[in-house]
């Protein structure tokens, strides 16, 4: 006998498969950036870096919104109570860092007194005085994060691949296709 495992909402799997295309983009380019040499190459990896991270934020901040009016499907009733804890735990933490790490690196760069541009079309404002010590201290932490986030994404992932590939549970075709039929019943 086989059940199905209902899916997320077209607007949430949208929002899921952009923010993970522009997540993939972003932590590479976060991780390279600062050690390419001042020029061109570099100036442009910043630009993209803070424009993503805006557009990031906001599609993070539409997602949540989104999410609270039409919630999550239940997982499945084959799922273990800690595979649903540490899938709640992970999710969370990358929501929190999608959410915290961009308002940091804002903070930084105010206090560094850097431009914040979004794709050429704006610049955001400061939002603290410059503080050139502090801004340091501040950036260190975002990048110290966005590794945090690098592990974390990669957990997210493994966790896709199990479901995927040995629980065969149907967690992956809620974020992707249709309704699935378990054939585990």
């Amino acid at each position: 006998m086989s059940h199905q495992v209902a899916g997320y909402s077209a607007m949430a799997k949208t929002y899921h498969w952009v923010v993970a295309i522009l997540v993939f983009i972003m932590v590479p380019m976060g991780l390279v950036m600062s050690d390419l040499a001042s020029g061109p190459l570099q100036n442009a990896f910043f630009f993209y870096h803070k424009s993503i991270g805006i557009l990031l934020f906001i599609l993070v901040v539409l997602r949540l919104l989104q999410h609270w009016v039409t919630p999550a499907p239940p997982p499945p009733t084959s799922m273990s109570p800690a595979l649903r804890i540490i899938s709640k735990a992970v999710h969370g933490l990358l929501y929190l860092v999608l959410i915290a790490n961009p308002i940091l690196g804002w903070v930084g760069l105010s206090l560094y007194g850097a431009p914040i541009p979004f794709f050429g079309l704006f610049d955001l404002p400061g939002i603290v005085p410059k503080d050139r010590p502090n801004a340091e201290a501040i950036l260190d932490l975002h990048a110290t994060i966005g590794v945090v986030f690098a592990w974390l994404v990669s957990l997210h992932v493994l966790g896709g691949l199990y479901h995927w590939l040995i629980a065969r549970d149907g967690i992956i075709q809620r974020m992707t296709t249709a309704p699935y039929k378990n054939p585990k019943g």
